[in-house]
């Protein structure tokens, strides 16, 4: 390919975009122009995707070009003066660096690597963020977060001392009445999505097959029911290994997988919905095999790109590392599962997934609930309720989510 530069930019160069992507570059073609070869690229990258962003995501992508078109000419200079700084080699220009964001995006950090320049580029891109976050800040929630996990099905017994990392952060509960607790959840989750309709607010995932009593108003994504889908994975990654790429090959391969290599929709809500699936089983690891990572990873990317108002994660017994083993093999004998392990692992999921709630604007007004299902243990965090604490006293789901609201 001919080399290029961002000056030389046209609006027919992005026809190959999908259409809300294709407007925004349009739209702002004039800046992209006047941005260096270091930057440009991986804001296209977010530009070719944007069709299929969560809309918090579309919103980070619209607040850098509010903030960039907010400067005036010296200080938009100022503000891209390390990006500019960065000694490209001329191979970079011949990269279809429109059409091909990401392979652009890679060598570029594989150039940087060699080059002694990475650190230098990370300061500039952490700078220029943190400038468009206090330009731009993020709009605070519309309601305050609430996320409910669901750990422990399948478990009769259990010796392991439960959410021993997030007891000190919340109130534990020793006598919940397990009674109707399952139902309970969902009608709240429900509820809040019937009261605060917004699209991608309010989620269910679901480390098994679906509940059958979800309506609608909320988006579901269960690993039972993507059996077809994580095959299809598993037959990629198998078919990588037996061609001896490497990791960072496989990888990049697998981040190129898309709606249509599957035969499924990709526009509107369900190419954002059908993207977001093949992300989590194509860039997650075990995702597409141990049913208690594929809950953790969704729900880490549902709150860190989609940061919803609501979810409710219920994990379910998974596979052995044996059985992974031989399905990533091909090998087709009965799956053993490990609700023992899954519990333990769930536990764990569960102090992640806090720390992730935590992270999200209106943090100080989100709230958190572990249940142990079809048991009497639960934790919840929440501005109601007492830090480092622990009541004995009998008490239902539904009561506990009364103070939650």
């Amino acid at each position: 390919m001919i080399a290029m530069l961002p000056s030389q930019l046209k609006p027919e160069y992005f026809s190959s975009y999908p259409p809300l992507g294709r407007e925004v570059a349009v739209r702002e073609i004039d800046l992209l122009r006047q941005l260096p070869l270091s930057y440009v690229p991986l804001l296209l990258r977010e530009i070719s995707a944007y069709d299929w962003h969560f809309p918090p995501e579309r919103n980070e992508v619209d607040a850098q070009f509010i903030y960039l078109r907010s400067l005036s000419q010296i200080q938009l200079q100022d503000a891209m003066n390390q990006f500019a700084a960065l000694r490209l080699s001329p191979e970079m220009e011949r990269i279809d660096w429109i059409n091909s964001p990401l392979d652009f995006s890679e060598k570029l950090s594989a150039e940087l690597w060699a080059s002694g320049q990475i650190s230098a580029f990370r300061a500039a891109a952490i700078e220029l963020l943190n400038r468009v976050r206090v330009a731009v800040p993020a709009p605070p929630p519309t309601i305050p977060r609430r996320v409910l996990v669901v750990l422990g099905e399948g478990v009769n017994k259990n010796n392991y001392r439960l959410f021993r990392k997030l007891r000190s952060q919340g109130t534990y509960f020793s006598r919940v009445n397990p009674q109707g607790g399952l139902q309970s959840l969902v009608d709240y989750v429900q509820a809040r999505a019937q009261d605060h309709p917004a699209p991608f607010a309010h989620w269910y995932v679901d480390g098994g097959r679906a509940l059958r009593f979800v309506e609608p108003g909320i988006e579901v994504l269960a690993y039972g029911e993507m059996d077809t889908l994580r095959a299809r994975v598993a037959t990629i990654m198998r078919g990588q290994l037996i061609q001896g790429q490497g990791s960072e090959a496989r990888r990049s391969g697998l981040a190129r997988l898309g709606p249509a290599d599957f035969g499924l929709d990709a526009a509107g809500a369900n190419g954002v919905m059908n993207h977001f699936k093949i992300s989590v089983l194509a860039d997650g690891s075990g995702t597409q095999f141990f049913s208690t990572t594929f809950v953790q990873w969704s729900v880490r990317e549902l709150l860190r790109r989609a940061q919803p108002s609501t979810v409710l994660a219920r994990f379910a017994p998974r596979m052995t590392e044996s059985s992974m083993n031989a399905v990533l093999a091909g090998d087709t004998q009965p799956i053993t599962l490990d609700p023992q392990g899954a519990l333990i692992d769930a536990d764990m999921a569960s102090y992640y997934t806090w720390i992730n709630l935590m992270r999200l604007t209106g943090a100080h007004e989100a709230a958190f609930l572990v249940w142990f299902e079809n048991h009497n243990e639960a934790l919840v965090i929440s501005p109601a309720f007492s830090r480092n604490s622990q009541s004995d006293r009998e008490v239902t789901v539904p009561e506990l989510l009364k103070r939650l609201t």
